[in-house]
C-alpha cells in the first residue's frame, strides 16, 4: 500500500499527475486530506506539528501493514517523523521538496505566517483567489495545479497553516524532531525540484549525505517537482521500490 501526503498550501489534487503516470488501482493506493486542507477539522485537533504526526500514524495504524510513504512540503516532514516513531509500520519512504533540517532556518514566507499579527496579515492577501492562483503560479506551482488549489484555501485552512507553522517556528526543527532522525528506516528516497525558491537543494544534499539515502535532482523543476514532473518521479519511485524489494 502506498500512502501519500500533501504539503502546504495543497489538497490531495497534488498528486493526481503522479498516480496517473505510476497507473495505480484504487486499491492500491491511499491520499488523503490533511485536517484543515479541503477537510473539516475534527473536533479537538490542534493543528500543530505533533497533531498532524498523530494523524498520519492513526492512518498509518489503520492499514494495518508495512506501507510505502510518500510526502510533499509538510507532508514530507510529517513522512519522515512518522517513520521514525513508528518504523515498525514502514516499508519505505519518499520526500519530496522539504526535509529535517537543524540548519535550515525557513523561508520568507514561513517566517512571516510564523510571526503573530504579520502572518494573520500575509493571510488577508490570501482570501482573493485569483490573486492567490498568481501568487502561487509565480512561486512555481504548476499553472493547471494553482487553478484547483486556490479555491481550497479558506478560512480553515489559512488558520490551520498559521497553527501549524507557529508550532514549528516556522520550520526551524530542533529536539526529538531532529535526534530521533536516527531511527529512520533506511530505505529512504530524496526527490528534489532543482530550481525550489523555498528550499535551497544544499538542504537536500545535506540531508541525503548524513541520511546516507539516494537523491535525485530534476533538473529545472521547482518546489512542485513532483506534480510539474509526475512522469520522471514516478519513474524513480518505481525504481525505489524495486530496490527495496
Amino acid at each position: 500500500m502506498i500512502l501519500f501526503v500533501h504539503g502546504v498550501p495543497d489538497t490531495p489534487e497534488l498528486w493526481r499527475p503522479l498516480i496517473a503516470a505510476l497507473d495505480l488501482s484504487a486499491d492500491a493506493y491511499q491520499a488523503p486530506a490533511l485536517p484543515g486542507f479541503g477537510v473539516h477539522i475534527p473536533h479537538g485537533f490542534s493543528a500543530t506539528k505533533d497533531s498532524y504526526v498523530s494523524w498520519l500514524v492513526g492512518e498509518m495504524e489503520k492499514l494495518g501493514e508495512p506501507i510505502d510513504l510518500v510526502g510533499h512540503d509538510w507532508g514530507a516532514l510529517i513522512v519522515l517523523r512518522a517513520a521514525c516513531l513508528r518504523p515498525d509500520l514502514v516499508s519505505s519512504w519518499c520526500v519530496a521538496n522539504a526535509v529535517i533540517d537543524a540548519q535550515y532556518r525557513g523561508h520568507r514566507t514561513a517566517r512571516a505566517w510564523a510571526t503573530p499579527v504579520l502572518g494573520e496579515l500575509t493571510m488577508l492577501a490570501m482570501r482573493n483567489t485569483a490573486r492567490l492562483e498568481q501568487g502561487l503560479v509565480s512561486g512555481g506551482m504548476p499553472p493547471a495545479l494553482a487553478k484547483v488549489e486556490a479555491p481550497h484555501v479558506d478560512k480553515e485552512m489559512r488558520q490551520s497553516i498559521l497553527k501549524l507553522y507557529r508550532s514549528a517556528k516556522g520550520l526551524r526543527f530542533e529536539g526529538d524532531w531532529v535526534e530521533n532522525l536516527r531511527k529512520l528506516p533506511t530505505r529512504g528516497q530524496v526527490f528534489w525540484g532543482e530550481t525550489d525558491p523555498f528550499v535551497e537543494l544544499t538542504v537536500a544534499e545535506r540531508f541525503a549525505r548524513e541520511r546516507g539515502v539516494p537523491l535525485h535532482v530534476e533538473k529545472g523543476a521547482g518546489h512542485w517537482a513532483c506534480n510539474e514532473r509526475a512522469y520522471q518521479f514516478a519513474a524513480v519511485l518505481r525504481a525505489h521500490w524495486s530496490r527495496v524489494g
